[in-house]
């Protein structure tokens, strides 16, 4: 059974190009888009691309609506569905523009991967997200064993992850000569942290309170006292694996190496939300919860401005939008306060 075109292979890596090189996008922005055409050709049985025609945007996105997670079992949602759709016409309307595909589609072609706009509004509907409060991430640290290497890495990791707000992917890459616990910062140097879009910054320990900054303290003496590692060593350092006396492979504390990849932070998360007896919160709702907090610290627009650069963004309203919703309890207090 085909399972590829060769003339599609050979513009799909053009138009990965493309993407990479003239628009920026990164690597998980690139395997999205192809994804969404990998099952767009499965559906036209991977006929060439030159042979495009609105009635296989039309089935397909019949049948994609029929499809349903491989994981949950459900219907897809509206927004994977927008999402994929999306990515199929942004790819139609630049094919319409190539040598050899000009002649045989028009930019209003790609139009039919449109959703209805009723199904837009919904997939495009925001919901309020899941924010752990302050008070909810101290009960985790203090939850949380400091025996081990291990464990007292894990517990200065969430600590971590409060005082600065950083990513999981900046987290899994900061050495140790980026932290000054002295000054209290934290410097995303892009050169060689994994920040967003690469930018470059420096951001003061957040005012959260000196029993969490202590946590993160002592992690960064007892790595640069105790096991005298050097500045350019991790500040969180991979989980050590060797074989054992048994001859099977076991946990022997940590490694003097970065990880990978941040998958092994949210697994730490897991594990410490749920020891505590605490719904899981993603590394990222920590910046959610911080963005809250500037609500009620700051009084100026140029306080808030200057909490706003200090979880990374460049415009206030970044802060506003994607991470300063109102909870549903504190809008009520608000609404009533103005009766009062």
């Amino acid at each position: 059974m085909t399972n590829h075109n060769a003339a599609n292979e050979r513009v799909k890596r053009q138009y990965f190009a493309y993407l990479a090189e003239a628009q920026g996008h990164g690597e998980q922005t690139i395997d999205a888009v192809a994804k969404a055409i990998s099952r767009f050709e499965a559906n036209t049985r991977f006929k060439d691309f030159k042979l495009f025609h609105i009635e296989q945007a039309k089935a397909f996105k019949r049948g994609l609506a029929d499809q349903r997670g491989q994981r949950s079992g459900e219907p897809l949602s509206k927004a994977t569905l927008y999402a994929t759709l999306t990515a199929l016409k942004r790819f139609f309307i630049w094919l319409a523009g190539q040598p050899g595909y000009k002649s045989r589609m028009s930019y209003s072609d790609a139009e039919y991967f449109n959703l209805s706009t009723k199904e837009t509004r919904i997939a495009k509907a925001t919901r309020p997200a899941r924010v752990p409060t302050l008070e909810q991430v101290r009960h985790v640290i203090q939850a949380m064993p400091a025996a081990t290497d291990i464990e007292r890495r894990d517990r200065a990791l969430i600590a971590f992850a409060i005082l600065t707000g950083a990513r999981d992917g900046a987290i899994a890459s900061f050495k140790l000569h980026h932290i000054d616990v002295t000054e209290g910062k934290i410097d995303h140097d892009a050169r060689e942290v994994r920040t967003k879009f690469s930018k470059s910054f420096v951001t003061t320990f957040f005012p959260v309170g000196d029993d969490i900054r202590t946590v993160v303290a002592d992690w960064v003496v007892y790595l640069r006292a105790e096991k005298l590692w050097g500045l350019d060593d991790p500040l969180f350092p991979a989980t050590k694996v060797a074989v054992g006396d048994n001859l099977r492979f076991e946990v022997t504390g940590v490694d003097r190496k970065h990880w990978s990849s941040a998958g092994p932070i949210r697994v730490i998360f897991k594990a410490a939300f749920a020891a505590a007896g605490l719904p899981y919160f993603n590394p990222h709702s920590f910046r959610k919860t911080l963005a809250l907090l500037g609500g009620q610290k700051c009084k100026t627009p140029e306080e808030y401005k200057a909490w706003a650069q200090n979880l990374g963004h460049e415009d206030v309203l970044t802060t506003f939008r994607s991470y300063g919703d109102v909870s549903g309890y504190r809008q009520v207090e608000i609404m009533r306060s103005f009766g009062a």
